[in-house]
């Protein structure tokens, strides 16, 4: 007999980014379809440098188990880069996690029954949404602008729709690189504690800055615990070793996440905490981050000088910082249809329609990575999409 899969799988077809990063086993394809930090800015000499030195120091407790709770330098660490960003937490209220996916998880496991509403961009990171769906959550679009998420949208639904969760990523949110504008974070927090309402403020991109001053994390604005904070090493360090943290200040959420985690991989492996310890506490990240500041930003600028020279009617975002450009077409037009003839031509990107929690209605637009592609691979992946565009009538 067939197998009987649970429901909650019904209409999850898995990230349109990994289906993608299938495709792109040719290495002669730019690909502008992912969200990697660019190889350069990796640094295996450092982190085998970094490991040996743990190991050499700790390797005994490192390679046993550990806490669910997390590595207890990397808290103490963690909550003191965290404060960088405004966000005011001590060690314990800290927790280690696999990827900032995992605290997307862990979170729906503790608040979300089936058919529980939640807000979200619109568009929104398809990774989150990818989860959110899987816990059977009613999802409830938000309206954006380029100033972020209208807030005056956000409490019409949530006095209309009762949401258990809102999700936000703030800062060169993901897809569209919009920053969530300075008294909009004051009264999403205000709103989310007047409401009850528990805010995910999902945060990896805020150190990519290229230009404009930083704003504080939403969470600094949290008067009743309601915002929850999760920032990712991944864009900054490695993604590789999927270290992220969130920030709860609701201690009875904590606990609930704590045994969620507890089921789920019993802790996150330590030894790879131990490595963010230690550049955390080197020194170096201040400078590294610079450095490749520096770098993210001449890409973003070539991207940008490119998007430029298309037809008019294309239209695309000009971020501070982040990885990501979101470009929309004119109506009629299908990004989604296209993607396969632009692998064909040599350039690969994500449909936009991935990332809208309702189906349809979004298949003119596209996102584009640009932190993983050299200038001269953005320039000739650009031409050749330029290409594939006007030759379909743009």
């Amino acid at each position: 007999m067939p197998a009987s899969y649970a429901s909650r799988f019904d209409g999850i077809s898995g990230s349109a980014i990994r289906d993608i990063f299938r495709l792109l086993t040719n290495p002669s394809i730019i690909s502008f379809a992912g969200g990697n930090p660019a190889s350069s800015a990796l640094e295996p000499e450092l982190i085998s440098r970094l490991a040996q030195e743990a190991l050499a120091e700790n390797g005994v407790n490192i390679l046993q188990y550990g806490q669910t709770e997390g590595y207890a330098p990397l808290r103490q660490s963690a909550a003191e880069f965290f404060r960088h960003n405004a966000v005011e937490a001590r060690p314990d209220q800290v927790l280690p996690l696999v990827g900032s996916q995992q605290g997307l998880d862990l979170i729906c496991k503790a608040l979300i029954n089936p058919g529980d509403a939640m807000l979200v961009e619109s568009p929104a990171f398809l990774g989150a949404l990818q989860t959110f769906k899987l816990y059977q959550a009613r999802l409830v679009p938000i309206e954006m602008d380029e100033g972020g998420a209208i807030v005056e949208d956000i409490e019409k639904k949530i006095i209309a729709e009762r949401p258990k969760l809102i999700y936000l990523i703030p800062t060169f949110q993901n897809p569209t690189g919009r920053t969530l504008a300075l008294e909009r974070r004051r009264r999403v927090a205000r709103l989310a504690n007047e409401y009850g309402v528990t805010l995910i403020e999902d945060d990896p991109y805020c150190d990519l800055r290229y230009r404009g001053e930083a704003l504080p994390a939403i969470k600094s604005f949290d008067q009743g615990d309601n915002v929850l904070y999760l920032n990712s090493f991944s864009k900054i360090i490695s993604p590789g070793l999927r270290v992220a943290a969130a920030v709860c200040t609701d201690e009875e959420l904590m606990r609930k996440l704590i045994i969620g985690k507890q089921s789920t991989d019993v802790h996150s492996p330590t030894l790879n905490q131990a490595i963010i310890d230690k550049y955390l506490r080197s020194g170096l990240l201040e400078g590294h981050i610079k450095q490749i500041c520096a770098s993210y930003a001449a890409q973003m600028q070539k991207m940008q000088e490119m998007l430029e020279g298309f037809p008019k009617s294309v239209r695309f975002t000009r971020p501070d910082g982040g990885i990501f450009l979101w470009c929309e077409l004119p109506k009629g037009f299908d990004a989604t249809k296209l993607l396969p003839e632009a692998t064909k031509r040599g350039v690969a990107y994500i449909p936009g329609d991935h990332f809208f929690a309702l189906p349809g209605g979004h298949h003119n637009s596209l996102r584009l990575n640009f932190s993983n592609a050299s200038l001269e691979s953005i320039e000739k992946g650009m031409t050749l999409l330029k290409g594939l565009f006007v030759d379909q009538g743009l």
